[in-house]
Order: C-alpha cells, then sequence, then structure tokens
C-alpha cells in the first residue's frame, strides 16, 4: 500500500529569451504551482533559462533527478528558436523523432489552415519514445517523456495541457491552508510563529509583511495535509494573538 504520507514534488523550468528579458511577463508558474497543489504534488522548484541548449540541457538533468516531475514551459513551437524538444532530447539521451500521432494532428488542425508546412511539422517533434499530452486549444500537443511534462508557453495553451493532465500523475495529500492578518510587523511576532509551528507538527507557518494605509501588517498562511490540524493550529495563532493585544483578520487582511 502507498505510504500516504510521502510528499510528491515537481520542478518547473521556464524557457525562452524573452522571459529573461522582461518582454514578456511570466504567467506559467502560479498556474502550474495551484494545478499541482490539486493533484497532491508540491511544486519546489523552478528556473528560468534562455533558450540555449546547454542551459536547457543542464537544469533538465538536474531538477528531474531530485523531483518526481518536471514541467517545461516554452520553447515548442515552430520557429529555428524553439529548441526545447531537441535540448531534452540530449538530456535523455535519445535521438529526436517525428510522432506520427502528432502529425496526424497538425495535419487534421491545418487542413483548413495552409496546410502542414515543414515549419508546422516542427511541432510533430518529440524526443524519441515520448507521448503526447492532449492540446484542445490550438492542435499541437504537448509532450511526455517517463516523469518530464514539455508543455507549451502560453498560458492558456498550458492551461489546457494541464487540464487533460488532470487526474492522471500519481501524488499525495493535497495541501490545504488557512490565512489570518494583522496590522503588526512580522519582527514583533517571529518568536510566537515559531513556537506555534513547533507546537503544530504537521503544519507550517508563512509569514507575508506588507505596507498599506500607512502601517505595517502581515498575512499569515498555515498550511497542512491534515484538516484537524490545519483548523487547531489557525486556532491558537488566533488565540496567540489575540491575546498579545493585535485583532486577527480571517482570511487575511
Amino acid at each position: 500500500m502507498a505510504d500516504p504520507t510521502r510528499i510528491w514534488t515537481a520542478a518547473l523550468i521556464v524557457i525562452g529569451d524573452e522571459i529573461l528579458s522582461g518582454r514578456t511577463q511570466d504567467k506559467n508558474i502560479g498556474q502550474v504551482a495551484s494545478w499541482l497543489g490539486v493533484q497532491g504534488i508540491r511544486l519546489r522548484e523552478v528556473r528560468v533559462v534562455a533558450d540555449d541548449r546547454d542551459s536547457i540541457v543542464e537544469a533538465v538533468n538536474t531538477l528531474r533527478a531530485r523531483n518526481d516531475y518536471l514541467f517545461t514551459t516554452g520553447g515548442i513551437g515552430p520557429t529555428h528558436d524553439d529548441i526545447t524538444v531537441d535540448a531534452i532530447a540530449a538530456a535523455l539521451g535519445v535521438e529526436v523523432e517525428i510522432h506520427e500521432g502528432a502529425r496526424a494532428i497538425l495535419s487534421g488542425y491545418y487542413e483548413t489552415r495552409g496546410g502542414l508546412t515543414e515549419a508546422r511539422l516542427r511541432m510533430a517533434r518529440v524526443p524519441a519514445g515520448a507521448d503526447l499530452i492532449e492540446n484542445r486549444m490550438s492542435g499541437a500537443p504537448g509532450i511526455r517523456h517517463g516523469n518530464i511534462f514539455i508543455m507549451a508557453g502560453v498560458p492558456y495553451i498550458t492551461a489546457g495541457m494541464l487540464d487533460s493532465l488532470t487526474g492522471t500523475l500519481e501524488g499525495g495529500l493535497p495541501l490545504l491552508s488557512a490565512t489570518i492578518g494583522c496590522w503588526v510587523a512580522e519582527s514583533e511576532i517571529a518568536d510566537l510563529l515559531a513556537s506555534t509551528e513547533r507546537a503544530h507538527e504537521g503544519c507550517q507557518i508563512g509569514s507575508y509583511p506588507f505596507f498599506r494605509e500607512g502601517r505595517t501588517g502581515a498575512n499569515f498562511v498555515i498550511r497542512s495535509t491534515d484538516a484537524a490540524m490545519l483548523d487547531a493550529c489557525t486556532a491558537d495563532l488566533s488565540t496567540a494573538l489575540e491575546r498579545g493585544g493585535w485583532t486577527v483578520t480571517a482570511g487575511g487582511i
């Protein structure tokens, strides 16, 4: 029987010169993290790399070795600078091949859109031995090779690919959370936060300070895979803050 306490982890590589230059603002990190949480998988690390073969190879081999799953976004389009497939194939030590299922999907999609050109056929290239991830948005499929998931960089297409993967990956218990807020500097209650977390094994407390309306405050996010533990920790932290003279706002400020 699988260990229900096991924590499944994932990493994400965001690929693209346009992200590093600031020309494009990444939106995939947030949606991948949220989706993984629902699947019972923790996003543990994210790396943003350029459209550079060696950089992608190094990131893929490093991150796939220490996580259960690796996701990539970007660099699987029809142009010469879309090198993700080639780089991941190199990292895996396999050849690049045309996936006949992908060819058929693209041929049907482009039948009334100018036909399947050589450039468009590039989107059927996969590391040898790969499977496809359905793309209901734009025809070109994503790619799965073992525990690696190669997806588009366009956020709404990425979202569709994630949707098609929902429920197909093995994961652990979903991470639950609760949020409370106070008008207090986190430095004033650092010891209180630490002692409360120590008293509630299986819970983590994150502190997120802010400055608004001329005042300093902080929101505290309590996380656990156990609903009862989460409720107990949240209640104890709220009580401790109130006793210290700080009014607690449920749901955060």
